[in-house]
């Protein structure tokens, strides 16, 4: 057999900005450094390998021994980078000028970095849309990888996918690679032998025949089970030797010189899509699961293997539209990337470069891909991944800010569709806080930014329901848990981190967000609020009409609600406020009317505080006398009184709840239940505070009561609280 048959193995390493430095070091020792010590010993294979530029800032921080050694293996030719979009974003989630710009950076950065030319490019998640072509050509790329089944779509048969193609846009070309399904799912896990027979096989019917395999480098050491199955049982050492054995006719090769000494085998233009998998995800939780019914049926249909390439499950932009989240941190994202484009148009002066360079980066930060969606592993689900992205995004606005002359205290408020609902939202700003108010949902503030910190407070995630979690209540009664937190279903093998994750399971009927107006059955306890039982109103969803109203100093929103409570009418009128003096404050005053009387009444107000840890012992609540009452993840229902508050001594946060009016407080964790590498698990997204007052309405049929949200970042406070907490652990004295 002659020596023709091509074989590029693609690995594609990347760690999510705002990832733990801990969990980064354990992808490199199980998988990032092993694979570049097992080259060394058989420099004849070639790998393409792609690193994220997240993952390359961390590393050259943390590990400038992997940038060296990564250099030497560049510079001898063993190794081929791909570039890519510098902080792997999903190039369908941001604008076209940061497609081009993220990637053209990162080509810039690598070439200068490693001293040769980067021609390929990474499409993050193998997202693609025929759009997306001028771009990538635009930031000087020349061939990427998507996955075979994006070419199966196109209508090309699964006999002709044995080498490249190449698309145009404009008379422009760029070459494409069809990273074959087949190999993915036998590399790592079947034997070696088993793979070169796959390729044996192509290569007898196809002669020069170019097979491409691209996957995650994680998959070969960090991925549940993967260390002792690649490195601990020799599985990556007898492929590599098995590729070796075969080098009379099987080369392992690079994209590169594929590209150089390979003609094409024809042009094509590829639909809008992902891999497989993905396009499953992005599908409505229940049509999901429909479609997976459908599947499991069809799959056994003789023409199967002719009908599968052109049925087609979701497209990823629906992750905007299935969870609200996302589309939040998308939604700010395209207004910070506006603000950055026309700052660079104004201010693009010698004076204002580099704070426009330093914000740019910040805004590349918050596109990274992985809090934007959700599907096998836990991305959306995980709240620091979450806070990264917001943590960027208020950071970059803030430079805008500072540019903008903003430096002393003021306040601003502004509407706009800040969502892209097609309905106006409010913003009240000051130097301290960015509010994000929509009246046509329930008038709740869905984002509270503290600039300070860089944190969103209302970076909160509803529980809903995901298609796996039949599997966690179908495996409840055999699964078991172990002493050190991981259980496995002996028959499913199913991996549980906690026990009991089925009675987690639990489904929100309205946003846990902030300024979540409810009337309630009179006596209503904590644990039925909890469960979402109790509510007899139509105001936290319900639509508001709203006006604003702005002077100097001070500036409010003011919505205004006729709905019901029960079978009765009732008004609520909403006051949210921000002053130039108190500009770490945000005054709320509620005015209730056309109150039903002689009823007993009920009406609270939810707060969720999300993004602080739920059971960290340096993250607690206290109550109105200032006594540490427990962590966040803890249930109370407080007796009267006329505050009660927050600590985060690690991100210098207390944020403290006061009410003109007594009230008990009740308070609960929300906690998702969720799919992540390694396994199912509970996880704490926020802390719901809701004040709730019963009383019978006075004869004009009309109550109200003000609130105050204050939110002390001071570095000396913090720290007096530090103090203080480790003089006292039990109870401890707030001066607020």
């Amino acid at each position: 057999m002659p020596v023709s048959t091509r074989l590029i193995l693609a690995i594609h390493n990347h760690q999510p900005v705002g990832n733990f430095d801990h969990v980064i070091r354990h992808a490199c020792e199980k998988a990032y450094f092993p694979l570049l010590d097992l080259l060394e010993e058989f420099p004849e294979i070639a790998v393409v390998l792609h690193n994220s530029g997240s993952l390359i800032d961390w590393l050259m921080k943390h590990e400038p021994g992997y940038i060296e050694r990564l250099a030497a293996f560049v510079d001898n030719g063993q190794i081929e980078l791909l570039g890519g979009p510098y902080f792997e974003p999903i190039l369908a989630a941001i604008p076209r000028r940061d497609r081009v710009g993220q990637t053209a950076s990162y080509k810039k950065f690598l070439e200068r970095r490693f001293d040769a030319p980067v021609r390929g490019a990474w499409i993050p998640e193998r997202v693609w849309e025929q759009s997306f072509a001028a771009d990538l050509i635009d930031a000087g790329v020349e061939y990427i990888l998507l996955d075979d089944a994006h070419f199966r779509a196109a209508g090309i048969s699964n006999d002709d996918l044995h080498g490249y193609y190449f698309t145009e846009d404009a008379g422009r070309k760029l070459c494409l690679f069809p990273g074959s399904e087949r190999l993915r799912y036998l590399l790592p896990y079947a034997d070696p032998h088993e793979i070169i027979e796959h390729c044996r096989q192509v290569a007898e019917k196809h002669p020069g025949a170019v097979l491409t395999f691209g996957d995650d480098g994680e998959k070969f050491g960090v991925w549940p089970g993967s260390w002792d199955h690649v490195y601990t049982n020799g599985w990556m050492r007898r492929f590599f030797t098995a590729l070796r054995e075969q080098s009379s006719w099987l080369k392992v090769t690079t994209m590169d010189e594929t590209v150089r000494n390979v003609s094409p085998l024809g042009r094509t233009y590829l639909p809008d899509g992902s891999y497989r998998e993905m396009m499953e995800w992005a599908l409505p939780a229940e049509r999901q699961v429909q479609y997976h019914n459908a599947m499991n049926g069809y799959r056994q249909h003789h023409d199967w293997p002719q009908l599968g390439s052109f049925v087609r499950a979701g497209f990823w932009r629906n992750f905007l539209v299935k969870y609200p989240e996302t589309n939040e941190m998308y939604t700010r994202m395209l207004g910070v990337s506006q603000r950055l484009a026309e700052y660079e148009e104004l201010y693009g002066d010698k004076e204002h470069v580099a704070d426009l360079r330093a914000a740019r980066a910040d805004l590349y930060r918050a596109q990274c891909n992985c809090p934007y969606w959700h599907g096998a592993f836990g991305g959306l689900y995980l709240p620091h991944l979450r806070n990264a992205v917001y943590s960027h995004l208020i950071a970059a606005d803030h430079k805008l800010d500072q540019i903008a002359g903003k430096s002393h205290p003021w306040v601003e408020v502004t509407i706009d569709d800040y969502n892209c609902d097609s309905r106006f939202e409010i913003s009240l700003k000051s130097d301290k806080l960015k509010a994000f108010l929509a009246p046509a949902q329930g008038g709740q503030m869905y984002e509270l930014d503290v600039t300070a910190v860089r944190h969103n407070l209302l970076s909160t995630l509803n529980r809903r329901f995901e298609p796996y979690h039949h599997k966690i209540r179908q495996c409840a009664g055999s699964a078991h848990v172990t002493e050190h937190g991981g259980g496995v279903d002996p028959n499913g093998g199913v991996s549980f981190k906690q026990a009991g994750l089925d009675q987690k399971l639990q489904y929100d009927q309205w946003a846990r967000k902030s300024l979540v107006d409810h009337f309630l059955q009179p006596g209503l306890a904590v644990e039925s609020f909890a469960s979402g039982e109790g509510i007899v109103g139509d105001f936290a969803q319900g639509a508001y009409k709203a006006i604003v109203r702005r002077s100097d100093s001070h500036v409010e929103a003011v919505m205004t609600r006729d709905g019901h409570v029960g079978p009765h009418q009732a008004t609520v009128r909403k006051i949210i406020a921000m002053n130039e003096s108190c500009p770490g404050e945000i005054q709320i005053r509620y005015e209730l009317s056309n109150l039903p009387l002689n009823l007993p009444l009920h009406f609270g107000v939810e707060f969720n505080f999300a993004g602080l840890a739920g059971s960290a012992p340096d993250r607690y609540l206290y109550d109105a006398a200032g006594r540490s009452i427990g962590t966040l993840d803890s249930t109370h229902s407080l007796q009267a009184g006329k505050s009660m508050g927050l600590v985060d001594e690690w991100l210098g946060i207390d944020v403290n709840l006061d009410t003109t009016m007594p009230a008990e407080f009740w308070i609960m964790p929300v906690q998702t239940v969720s799919q992540s590498e390694g396994g199912f698990e509970l996880v704490h997204q926020s802390t719901s505070v809701v004040p709730h007052w019963e009383f019978f309405a006075p004869a004009d049929g009309c109550w109200s009561v003000e609130l105050r949200l204050s939110i002390d970042t001071s570095v000396a406070h913090a720290r007096a609280l530090h103090e203080e907490n480790a003089r006292r652990p039990v109870s401890m004295s707030l001066t607020v």
